[in-house]
């Protein structure tokens, strides 16, 4: 039987009372899960349709699949189960009805209806939701009207009665209406009564009116003196006339304000337009001149000099960086002796580059263009990482404000939430906006760069939306002086959210949209729910989502069923996109409010751990990070790391006491200090996302909540014109798929076709069925297609620098029944070239990983169309830095959400000339085959793509250093220092992870980053080892680990590179709920077919919590059946890979498109002779390798981190070091000081 459509009409089509077989609106896979539970053939469920409103689908077990038929409604509300061609469907008026026909045998079905699986009933107690227990009673929806414009249900409308004028009316009409019956029939010429109802209804209306018109009376005086005249008329009249006169006047001033206002913006444009030619010069736009001009920053900073000869020279020596962002200048002043100054002037455009060591968080390289082609690089050390960061910052709003470019390529968007409490906010909320507080904050000198985007999410908001929306225009105002335009405000009850935007972007917003979700008692009160606002920004799509969830700390799974039922229902973005939920319709979606979900953990260790600011033990109970562990919620979303205490739940009017007991009338409730109050998020992959801040505020303190705020740098592309027009047939680009295989969770056994959705694309396009399917495990099923039954796909526009922000939605779909069985999102910037790339990522559905899809494809590009440039957000990459970093410790492993493809690349043209380093390349080179294949070439052993212990260790699927299974890892050839020995879980006992010494759980990132893929080999400079590149801009202060995109992993590494692992910075557990893309069903090996099935009924039935077969299992078992005999031993000093940690190797760049022309580097301008010709021995001949193994010889590595920070990151450079050095560097006893100063002074010896 195949699927179609259909809608529902008529009488119920349920019957008196919905049958208990019933399910409403379960999802497929938890249909499938039910009936996997009840085992016994002919156990069947109805269920709504995913794929057809109205429709039906009803499932069926039979032989350990499922099977599911559509039941559609016809035109004239009756039901039948849709039948092939050429059957005569059989039709009822219920679904009891129809559903009593199956009951009987031979009916056309796979098998009989045998049993009923019941839907199983909420406890009534579990819809009792009285927000946080500071009411006995939800609170009521707030009086005045929304000013939301969403259409539906959700938008509340004022009653007719509302103000009194329906009373006015039927008044009239029962009572005055005869006398002016009686006086008509008397030869009256008029309705003196009627009059009198009109004038009381329209009174508001007068007085609204006179004080438009007293506003306008200016205007009108100076651009519009003919209308002036009457609209002081008619001013006049209204404050000296009245009675019958007042209904005629009303009239009048209705038609002057129309005419008013339909002409005055002509007529103002011609006065401006003659007032601008007889002036010398124009007076700048409104918004230009009141903004606040950004003052010089001045930033005091210590050269780096990092070259072992150059310890000749001297200490390091001070400089001052002053950025001037008006004038689009920095100044580099060296202070020289006898008080003198040294400095140099570079413009915006002579900055070619800006490159922040990974490992030394406060270290900046900058590379001035000196000459044509020529340029030169210097490292400066500042005061921390967080002035970095603000200089960063205010480098690229100078290179953004001296652009050429008419459109931006990045916004800086501010996110705030906060829980009112039901109280009006204070006077001023300046800590919020400006993020001052707790947590990662930004630096002082960033602070007042006004944002291009101001979001305001709030809960239990007891203002008015028209006075919400004011004060937030006022407050920006204030501290801005810019007039910000609100562009969207949503409100559910008291949930709201604000959208307001820069004024000279007001033209680049379009298509916004606003919709609300009730999950409040039984999903019919807004006092819980959520509300979201969308719209494009040029050609990017932006979602914003504020929630309220249910209250109660053990309320975690209503928690989690209100998420999935936002995620499901609410309607924002693109209508073309209906098969996807909102996590995959935007580039970017924001996700933020009171999740209120709490911390698993006795009160008082909670007060303790928060008294001594110890934040990681907390986090690791925190109910939303572990939900998010297990794959329960927020499936790929990303959260900067918490460095703030718990936002709830504080006494009011103070910051200094949680209140965390409460008597209620069923005794006494416990709220926990939690952090309730979050902000979440997630883009597509290979854009970039920067997550500059996250804290809360400590200063506001009407609720029993702390704000919360976090401010990101995102990457949007404009909407593309080509210069070329249109392509003709001989210029038209293409996207040719070679490959696609699926493996989805299902007991199906139907077969699929794969729908291709892009904003490229004139229209959605479709495959034909899968040519291949086989299954060794029934809750599995592989699908796949060739060449000949995927389509190719011609996008509207050929130019490379189009396409290479362009994405492609997949969804895989049944044919029998319409129904998505998971989702997915492919960029194309990494698929673009002459030979086909591999792809690899997770599918999901309903916000459940519901397998994963691999394949290979190619965007073909006309070499006519290949230009491009580079974006603004390139414009700063990420160095590992050559020593690799101190033995012994972590390497600090920055958040990014751009791709590696560019940095490498960058780090390829502009990385430290030295011998070392270019050894260090050419050995790497040696190392690592020639990969003119797609992705990664070869793979590690024959099959390892396909050995679900591959995937399995960590939980990403598109991770190669996730990926590969220790004990598959030959013993590499560089020593490792011995690492913590992490004794995974095994695959079938449950255990609580070990605690991971580098971050808490929550530490779960979705960024965006391509696949692995070589360029050139001046692009392999991979010095650090383990801890690679992640993307392309990087974390400052508090940055930590961005795990690389779920939906872009790199292919199994090539045999060279696993001798480039060496050490991981991260020793994290893996998690007990791995991915459902780790699982991989191996295609039959030659010697014959796997026998699976046998394998997991070896495993004993043993299954995790939501899933219909235990992953882990499965994963050991497909492990043992394809990789028999003992593994080789892993080296001892070889850590277990980890999560979110790249390969050196792995990471080797993909394409972009044409090559940028190298920067050479000459700091060898400014280099002493004899430094450059000198002795490549090293002046210092140290034992370590490192200052921390020098350290840690002493009995000193406390100081190791202070020496760090203030640039005494290299061992060569040590000899030149002072005790004033010293003391900066945090080395205060005298003891110490000579301890370190004479153990080098020995050395040197």
């Amino acid at each position: 039987m195949a699927g179609g459509g259909g809608s529902s009409g008529g009488v119920s089509p349920l019957g008196p009372a919905p049958p208990m077989w019933y399910h409403r609106d379960l999802s497929r896979a938890a249909a499938e899960e039910l009936l996997a539970r009840a085992g016994r053939d002919g156990s069947f469920l109805v269920r709504d349709s995913e794929s057809v409103n109205g429709a039906y689908a009803l499932c069926v077990l039979f032989q350990k699949h499922v099977h599911t038929y559509r039941i559609l409604p016809d035109d004239e509300g009756f039901l039948a189960v849709q039948t092939s061609q050429g059957v005569q469907p059989k039709r009822f008026k219920t679904l009891p009805e129809l559903i009593s026909l199956y009951l009987n045998p031979s009916q056309g079905l796979v098998t009989t209806l045998l049993f009923p699986v019941e839907r199983e009933e909420m406890a009534v107690s579990d819809d009792r939701d009285y927000s946080d227990g500071e009411d006995e009673k939800p609170p009521l929806p707030p009086r005045s009207a929304s000013t939301s414009t969403s259409p539906g249900p959700e938008t509340p409308t004022e009653s007719p009665a509302a103000n009194g004028l329906s009373t006015i009316s039927h008044d009239y009409l029962k009572g005055s209406y005869a006398l002016d019956l009686e006086a008509v029939k008397q030869g009256a010429s008029s309705l003196p009564h009627l009059n009198k109802t009109l004038v009381s209804s329209c009174k508001r209306l007068n007085g609204e009116v006179d004080k438009v018109l007293c506003g306008l009376e200016i205007l009108s005086k100076v651009f519009d003196q003919q209308s002036a005249f009457m609209v002081s008329k008619m001013i006049q009249q209204s404050v000296n006339q009245g009675g019958d006169q007042e209904l005629e006047n009303l009239v009048t001033k209705l038609a002057i304000l129309k005419d008013l206002l339909s002409s005055i913006e002509k007529k103002a444009l011609k006065a401006l337009q003659d007032m601008s030619l007889s002036s010398p010069c124009s007076p700048p736009p409104f918004s230009m001149r009141h903004s606040k001009a950004i003052p010089v920053q001045a930033f005091e900073v210590k050269l780096d000099v990092y070259l072992a000869e150059l310890t000749k020279i001297g200490k390091s020596q001070k400089y001052t960086l002053s950025v001037d962002v008006e004038g689009g200048r920095l100044v580099v002043m060296k202070k020289v002796k006898d008080n003198q100054e040294d400095w140099t002037t570079f413009t915006h455009d002579k900055i070619r580059q800006l490159i922040k060591s990974q490992r030394v968080q406060n270290k900046l390289g900058i590379v001035f263009e000196k000459e044509k082609d020529k340029s030169q690089r210097k490292d400066f050390v500042f005061a921390s990482a967080k002035k970095r960061e603000a200089f960063c910052q205010l480098l690229q709003l100078m290179k953004n404000k001296h652009s050429n470019q008419d459109e931006p390529d990045m916004i800086s968007i501010f996110i705030g939430t906060w829980n009112m409490g039901s109280v009006p906010a204070p006077k001023s909320v300046a800590s919020w906006m400006l993020c001052r507080g707790l947590g990662k904050t930004l630096d002082e000198m960033a602070v007042t760069i006004p944002h291009d985007l101001y979001v305001f999410g709030s809960q239990e908001n007891s203002v008015c939306d028209r006075e919400w929306v004011e004060s937030l225009r006022v407050a920006l105002k204030e501290q801005t002086e810019l007039d910000y335009k609100p562009i969207a405000i949503q409100t559910l009850w008291n949930i709201k959210l604000a959208v307001l935007v820069k004024p000279e972007h007001e033209n680049r917003i379009s298509h916004v949209g606003m919709s609300s979700v009730k999950t409040g008692i039984a999903n019919t009160l807004g006092n819980k729910g959520a509300v979201g606002v969308s719209f494009m920004f040029n050609g990017t799509s932006f979602g914003f989502v504020n929630c309220h969830l249910t209250s109660g700390n053990e309320k975690i799974g209503r928690r989690n069923q209100n998420y999935l039922d936002i995620l499901r229902l609410l309607s924002l973005g693109d209508k073309q996109l209906s098969s996807f939920d909102i996590s995959l319709r935007f580039t970017h979606l924001f996700w933020l409010g009171d999740l209120n979900y709490r911390l698993d953990m006795d009160i008082q260790e909670i007060l303790n751990y928060i008294n001594r600011k110890e934040f990681e033990p907390l986090l690791k109970v925190d109910q939303l990070n572990l939900e998010r562990e297990k794959n329960k919620v927020f499936l790929r979303f990303a959260e900067e790391e918490i460095s703030f205490p718990p936002t709830y739940r504080y006494e009011r009017g103070s910051r200094d006491t949680y209140v965390w007991q409460k008597q209620k009338a069923t005794g006494m409730r416990t709220n926990v200090p939690s952090w309730c109050d979050r902000i979440l998020w997630k883009s597509y992959p290979e854009t970039h996302m920067v997550c500059n801040s996250y804290g809360c505020t400590d200063d506001i303190v009407t609720s029993d909540h702390s704000p919360v705020f976090a401010t990101f740098e995102v990457g949007v592309t404009s909407q593309f014109v080509s210069k070329k027009g249109l392509p003709k047939s001989s210029e038209q680009a293409y996207i040719e798929f070679e490959c696609i295989e699926a493996i989805v969770k299902t007991a199906s056994r139907t077969k699929f076709f794969i729908e291709f959705y892009s904003t490229c694309l004139e229209e959605f396009k479709k495959s034909y069925e899968n040519d291949t399917q086989n299954s060794d495990n029934i809750n599995f099923l592989r699908v796949g297609w060739s060449n000949k039954q995927l389509t190719t796909l011609k996008p509207l526009l050929s130019e490379i620098e189009y396409l290479q922000d362009q994405h492609l939605l997949l969804t895989v779909k049944s044919v029998d029944g319409y129904e998505s069985y998971g989702e997915c999102v492919l960029a194309l910037k990494s698929m673009i070239g002459s030979t086909a790339q591999q792809f690899h990522t997770y599918l999901s559905h309903r916000g459940e990983e519901t397998g994963n899809i691999r394949g290979s494809m190619r965007v073909r590009v006309p070499s006519e169309r290949m230009g491009t440039r580079e974006r603004l957000y390139e414009w700063i990459s990420v160095d590992k830095d050559e020593t690799g970093g101190p033995r012994g410790r972590p390497s600090v492993v920055s958040r990014m959400g751009h791709e590696p493809s560019v940095v490498r690349k960058q780090l390829g043209e502009l990385g430290k000339v030295s011998e070392e380093a270019e050894r260090s390349s050419k050995e790497e080179t040696a190392a690592r085959p020639k990969q003119d294949g797609p992705d990664g070439g070869d793979s590690i052993s024959k099959n390892s793509f396909n050995n679900p212990a591959y995937y399995i260790l960590e939980g990403v699927p598109n991770q190669s250093a996730a990926a590969i299974s220790p004990e598959l890892l030959p013993s590499p050839t560089s020593s490792n220092p011995p690492a913590a020995k992490v004794n995974p879980p095994s695959a079938g006992v449950r255990t609580k992870p070990p605690a991971a010494p580098s971050g808490p759980l929550h530490l779960r990132r979705a960024a965006a980053g391509p696949p692995a893929r070589t360029i050139t080999e001046e692009g392999s400079s991979e010095d650090d080892g383990g801890s690679c590149v992640a993307g392309a801009q990087g974390g400052g202060a508090g940055s930590t680990l961005n795990r690389p995109p779920p939906d872009f992993p790199p292919p199994p590494l090539p045999k060279g590179a696993l001798e480039m692992v060496t050490e991981a910075p991260f020793n994290k557990p893996r998690p007990l709920y791995p991915d459902l893309a780790e699982v991989r069903i191996p295609p039959a090996a030659p010697g014959g077919p796997l026998a699976l099935g046998e394998g997991f009924r070896r495993g004993g039935g043993m299954a995790l919590d939501d899933q219909s077969c235990s992953v882990l299992q499965m994963a050991k078992t497909l492990s043992e059946s394809e990789f028999g005999g003992q593994p080789p031993p892993r080296a001892p000093s070889a850590p277990p890979p980890l999560r979110g940690q790249p390969m050196g190797a792995g990471l080797d760049a993909c394409r972009t498109f044409p090559p940028r022309n190298p920067i050479t580097e000459s700091i060898a301008e400014d280099m002493p002779e004899e430094a450059l010709w000198g002795s490549s021995s090293s002046s210092l001949s140290v034992g370590e390798s490192s200052v921390g193994e020098w350290l840690q010889r002493l009995g000193l590595e406390k100081y190791e981190q202070g020496l760090l920070h203030n640039g005494w990151d290299d061992l060569e450079f040590l000899s030149d070091i002072t005790e004033e050095d010293l003391e900066e560097a945090g080395v205060l006893d005298p003891a110490h000081k000579q301890i370190l100063l004479e153990s080098l002074r020995q050395q040197q010896k």
